[in-house]
């Protein structure tokens, strides 16, 4: 099995790594409504693109009722006067060749409109006012003077009609109102004898349009960010309290403080935390059990090694204190079969410890597990390992293919026949059939011994765990055969269990039942 990166596909988070995971979510469901709430500011641009039109439309209007004034008597310009400052809502005055005020609409009839007095604003109308300063101040917006009515009555105190007269053209000048509307005041010459023409207009409709759009807008953006914010944090609890809940339990796992941790599994959850959540929880759950076996392990190796140790001591020790050559040969004979027999503890212990790290970096193969029973039995008759044992093999003449690492698979199925041969009796025969059915392949040892009590099968498979046939000399076997070999088959996805036979006799087999390769 090859190792793997899980984390090559990941991004680095740069400086958003620094941020807890709810801020990172409030940030990114807040920050689209605050560029649209930037929005707001960008209404000037919109104000002043309706000053613009307002700036056109008063020249042409202040051009116009210049040549409508121009050779008209009098009391036709005081009547055009009062006529058109009433249609259209605006304040026209005329000035002589002098700059003297002679005629005035306002004055000539009542005034079509005035200005608000901001003595009377209520609460709404101040708001607007500081949003209307706070907005100029943030876009830069040039300070506009304000509209205030001179004490002198003359042409010279309007400094547009002062240019209009100097240069002979119609001129704009903007202000503001007390109430922050603009005011529009358009000069213009009339005819050719040195008369000026002012027209002034507040554009109130100007600041209520602006206005009107802003508050929509603001109380859009408001209403969304409020919304934002309560589903960023509702989403944010139902994923960040189930991970810190996670986080907590595996930071207790990890200090070892509590045995018995309890990582929540969260089965309502159907997403990817709830997914996370099980997976920690069985992920716990194996590493308490890996816990327990290596501790276990580490004692029964402990305890193992220790007799042979005990007996290897005791002999040496006796050594220079016998005489008897017969009894010095016994003593040296203990001696050797102890060294040996911790020499096997040791292979064995070593080759059980390094089977998992070896098959998580295993490349897997196509394996015929028929040909492999074959090469094996061959091998060991070749080698007279079934002493006066027999194997039949029974293949059923098809191929049993399966995917896993041969050497492994091997060692299985040498220590199933080991097994098998030292238990059956003399001359007696050792059965290994092989089938598959497609989905899986089964392969099956069966000896002709004493057989294994139902209540034994699974302590046959525990470490160290070692019941040998009379016949055999003692500490020839480790206890970890089996043991060994039902770890390879369950890293190969496979089940190595023991039962009996099938046909009645006496005996036992042990099973092997492996996925075929795809």
């Amino acid at each position: 099995m090859q190792r793997m990166r899980l984390d090559k596909n990941l991004e680095p988070l740069g400086w958003a790594g620094r941020l807890s995971l709810t801020s990172r979510i409030l940030v990114v469901n807040i920050l689209p409504l605050a560029l649209l709430g930037g929005g707001i500011f960008y209404l000037d641009s919109y104000r002043k693109q309706l000053l613009s039109e307002r700036y056109k439309l008063a020249r042409i209007e202040a051009q116009i009722t210049a040549e409508a004034l121009a050779g008209a008597t009098r009391e036709r310009q005081e009547a055009l006067l009062v006529q058109i400052g009433r249609e259209q809502r605006m304040r026209v005055r005329m000035y002589d060749a002098e700059g003297r005020l002679w005629a005035d609409s306002f004055e000539l009839a009542e005034p079509s409109f005035e200005f608000d007095d901001i003595r009377q604003d209520n609460l709404s109308d101040d708001f607007a006012q500081m949003l209307d300063r706070a907005v100029d101040t943030i876009v830069g917006a040039e300070p506009i003077p304000d509209y205030n009515e001179p004490e002198d009555p003359s042409a010279d105190a309007w400094p547009e009609l002062v240019r209009a007269r100097e240069e002979g053209l119609s001129q704009i000048q903007l202000r503001d109102a007390p109430d922050g509307t603009p005011v529009i005041n358009a000069a213009a010459p009339v005819g050719l004898n040195g008369a000026t023409l002012l027209t002034t207009r507040n554009a109130v409709d100007i600041t209520e349009n602006v206005r009107a759009a802003r508050s929509t807008l603001g109380l859009a953006v408001f209403f969304a960010m409020i919304a934002s914010i309560l589903l960023s944090l509702y989403l944010a609890r139902t994923i960040v309290a189930p991970l810190r809940l996670l986080a907590s339990a595996a930071l207790r796992v990890r200090q070892g403080r509590e045995r018995e941790v309890e990582v929540p599994r969260l089965p309502e959850r159907r997403d990817e935390i709830g997914l996370l959540a099980r997976a920690v929880s069985d992920m716990t759950s194996a590493l308490r059990q890996r816990i327990d076996a290596v501790d276990s392990f580490a004692a029964d190796v402990a305890h193992e090694i220790k007799n042979p140790l005990a007996s290897l001591r005791s002999a040496i020790e006796s050594l220079p204190r016998v005489e008897d050559p017969d009894l010095r040969k016994q003593l040296t004979d203990i001696a050797t079969h102890d060294v040996r027999r911790i020499d096997r503890l040791v292979t064995e212990i070593s080759d059980a410890s390094r089977i998992d790290a070896e098959m998580s970096r295993a490349t897997l193969e196509r394996i015929d597990l028929t040909k492999l029973v074959e090469r094996i039995v061959g091998s060991r008759e070749a080698r007279a390992e079934n002493l006066d044992h027999r194997i039949v093999l029974d293949s059923r003449g098809y191929a049993a293919i399966v995917t896993g690492v041969g050497a492994r698979l091997e060692r299985v199925v040498e220590n199933l026949l080991d097994n098998a041969v030292s238990f059956s009796p003399p001359e007696a025969s050792v059965e290994v059939m092989v089938e598959n059915d497609g989905e899986r392949v089964v392969l099956t040892v069966c000896d002709s011994g004493p057989g294994i009590p139902e209540e034994n099968r699974e302590k046959v498979f525990q470490r160290f765990h070692s019941v040998r046939p009379e016949t055999e000399d003692f500490g020839n076997h480790s206890g970890l055969g089996l043991a060994i070999a039902r770890t390879i088959a369950e890293a190969h996805d496979g089940i190595l269990t023991a039962q009996s036979r099938l046909d009645g006799k006496p005996g036992a087999c042990m099973r092997l039942d492996l996925p075929a390769a795809r």
